[in-house]
């Protein structure tokens, strides 16, 4: 493998431009720098870059240097204002400008609704401010959340919403929050990130359905090829965990997957396959490429391959719903297509740069969407790892060689992945070939198979027939993944690293990957020296682990939840039935566990616990969540901190003359307007208050 292929720096100049862009977006997020300093920033780069033009070749040639920090600082700049401006929050219309309690609000639907467990949920546009009677044009995206109609309600308002359909209500939004809890999902910043910044839970009598209609033509399209789809898959592939599998494969719909499967999937590595991206859009690629592959041998009709291949991406990609996952594999696969069309020597590290620069310029925040950066590390990393995988064997047997051929792409998808997936997942599937080796190329016909079906849909005959096959096609797949799980030691589970973690590992793959292919000694120890940092900082977080001392209340809503830490081991103080609720557990409890590198203790007697105190390393510690009287003595003992939960019947002013109480926190399972009136009296007995429902989980560092 030629140097130029694996270094290619200098013959893939859009890889210099994605990296400062993606820094000037990191660096506008992180620090938020006011857009007018950026624009004056901008003026320095510009000007250094058009004196350049005006001194001789022989200075430009020897200052050559300077010119590339002023256009790398000129990308960086842009990628910050990019950042800025994509920002919802800066736009002089949005709504959060103007709003205040009791404004009314009409809102267009931006989705159909989607029915929830306990509510039905739908993003809406916000169109008019009303204050004063004045109506406000304004922007911005809010969810709606309807209370669910009980059967038999006379109200049956919600069936009239549909998309388009615009409401107005006067109920106060909330802004989002995050719960708070140690390692948890920055759902705030995930919902900030689509332009989401409040939401509002309403019930029939609080919201009224306006005769107007707000609709976007193409938005409306896809949104009825979509309904299309759903009906023809329903209606032909029988069972529930198939046809939710069906409508995840071929559109993207997940509102009916089977959560237990989804977890299956999860654990055993294929859980790529549900989410309709690259693997999707490379299959049809492959595809238009076998199909339109004589248009390569006619001169005259040449140039119509291209556009064949690319028309065929768009329209998959519309008809699977238009999500930004599969338009930004799309556009991803579009620009390889015109990379070959245009320029056969053209390198494909600089047309995948280029689509990830058209990526980050239409929307900056993919950069942190998981999709977004496992799609460029899979397929970057069977570029790079593919070839020199599948040249271990020479295999004469052209099926036995084809397998082997599907399983050098699997393992290659793999390695740069790898440490993305620990990062977010905080999990490796040990049987990742295994499950891969089934389920992509079963995964890959029953695709097929569904356009197939969508095709022959009005041929009830042809229908019925592929619906059953498909059916008993994705029951085995969905066996084979749940079979493969079910074994031991399938998954190893628990698993947290760093950002700087994840870039020595990357390193550490690098240097050895180019070692292997080009016996360079100095990439091998470049790849040493990143697994010893890797090692090192892994070492440290272990050594602390081993000495931390921490109380965490965590922010469950509704329930009581408390971790006593000593050193890797906790107990767990709350309500027995978030234990037997695996979803609850592993949302709100499980990622801080990670976080801390802890397990359950082994020893039940750790803690001291009568009577609702605690003595934990001599602090003392009180868990009040039923009504209780104390008794005043001439020397009120020391509380250092105080856990309410529930709804007890309590006093502060007796407490606080009964007790001397240093910290009182509130947890999740107190209701809000008695949480009020208590950090009332708080204030004014001066005693330090923490609410979790407001200020997400209380962490107290013992040492």
């Amino acid at each position: 493998m030629p140097l130029s292929f694996l270094l290619p720096w200098k013959k893939a100049p859009f890889i210099r431009l994605l990296v400062a862009v993606m820094t000037g977006i990191i660096i506008q997020w992180q620090l938020q720098i006011p857009v007018t300093i950026l624009w004056y920033l901008l003026i320095i780069p510009i000007i250094i870059i058009t004196c350049f033009f005006y001194i001789s070749y022989f200075s430009r040639y020897k200052l050559t240097w300077i010119n590339g920090i002023a256009v790398f600082m000129l990308f960086l700049l842009f990628g910050a204002l990019l950042s800025f401006y994509k920002d919802a929050r800066h736009n002089d219309k949005w709504f959060g400008n103007f709003y205040k309690e009791n404004n009314a609000l009409i809102v267009t639907l931006d989705e159909p609704l989607v029915e929830k467990t306990k509510s039905i949920k739908a993003n809406a546009k916000v169109a008019w401010l009303i204050r004063d009677g004045v109506k406000l044009p304004v922007n911005g995206t809010v969810i709606l959340y309807f209370k669910k109609e009980l059967p038999g309600e006379a109200d049956n308002s919600l069936s009239h919403l549909k998309y388009g359909s615009q409401i107005i209500f006067k109920k106060s939004l909330q802004e989002i929050k995050n719960s708070g809890n140690p390692g948890g999902f920055d759902y705030k910043r995930y919902s900030l990130f689509h332009g989401i910044t409040h939401q509002v839970y309403l019930k029939p009598y609080e919201f009224e359905i306006l005769d107007t209609k707000k609709e976007n033509f193409f938005n409306s399209f896809l949104f009825k090829v979509r309904e299309s789809v759903l009906r023809i898959l329903r209606k032909n592939i029988k069972g529930e965990k198939e046809a939710g599998l069906a409508e995840a494969l071929l559109i993207g719909y997940k509102d009916d997957l089977d959560q237990s499967l989804v977890q299956s999937y999860t654990n055993t590595g294929v859980v790529h396959i549900i989410a309709i991206s690259g693997l999707h859009l490379g299959l049809i690629y492959w595809l238009l490429v076998q199909v339109f592959k004589p248009l390569q041998k006619r001169k005259k009709l040449k140039w119509l391959r291209p556009v064949f291949i690319i028309s065929g991406l768009w329209l998959f990609s519309l008809l699977a719903g238009g999500q930004p996952s599969v338009l930004r594999s799309a556009l991803m696969f579009t620009c390889l297509v015109l990379g070959e069309g245009l320029n056969k020597k053209s390198s494909i590290f600089n047309t995948l740069a280029f689509s990830a620069f058209i990526l980050l310029c239409i929307n900056p925040y993919w950069l942190w969407d998981v999709g977004f950066q496992l799609s460029y590390a899979a397929v970057l990393s069977i570029v790079i790892f593919m070839r020199p995988i599948y040249n271990w064997f020479y295999i004469k047997n052209k099926l036995v060689d084809f397998i082997w051929k599907l399983n050098s792409v699997t393992i290659a998808a793999q390695i740069l992945t790898i440490p993305l997936s620990i990062y977010h997942f905080h999990q490796f599937p040990n049987y990742f070939l295994l499950t891969n080796f089934v389920a992509v190329p079963l995964s890959s016909i029953i695709v097929l198979g569904e356009i197939l079906l969508c095709t022959v849909s009005w041929i009830p005959v042809v229908a019925i027939l592929a619906g059953k096959i498909l059916t008993w096609l994705i029951w085995l797949m969905n066996t084979w993944i749940e079979r493969i799980e079910a074994l031991p030691f399938s998954l190893w589970d628990g698993l947290q690293i760093t950002i700087a973690q994840v870039i020595f590992l990357i390193l550490f793959i690098a240097g050895t990957g180019f070692w292997l292919m080009e016996r360079s000694k100095k990439s091998m120890l470049a790849g040493l020296v990143a697994l010893l940092c890797f090692f090192i900082i892994r070492s440290i977080s272990f050594i602390e682990a081993n000495y931390q001392q921490k109380i965490i209340v965590y922010n469950v809503p509704q329930k009581k939840a408390i971790d006593l830490v000593d050193g890797k081991e906790y107990s767990f103080i709350g309500d027995s039935d978030l234990l037997e609720n695996v979803f609850a557990r592993n949302f709100h409890l499980k990622p801080a566990r990670i976080l801390f590198r802890i397990s359950p203790s082994v020893d039940m007697n750790k803690f001291l616990y009568y009577d609702h105190y605690i003595r934990y390393k001599e602090r003392i510690i009180l868990l009040l969540d039923e009504s209780t009287s104390f008794q005043n003595n001439e020397s009120n003992p020391v509380i250092d901190l105080l856990v309410v939960s529930k709804n007890p019947r309590l006093y502060f002013p007796n407490l606080a003359a009964a007790l001397n109480i240093k910290q009182v926190v509130f947890d999740g399972s107190v209701p809000a307007w008695k949480s009020n009136n208590w950090k009332k009296d708080c204030d004014s007995l001066h005693i330090l208050y923490h609410d979790v429902n407001e200020k997400g989980a209380f962490v107290m560092n013992l040492n």
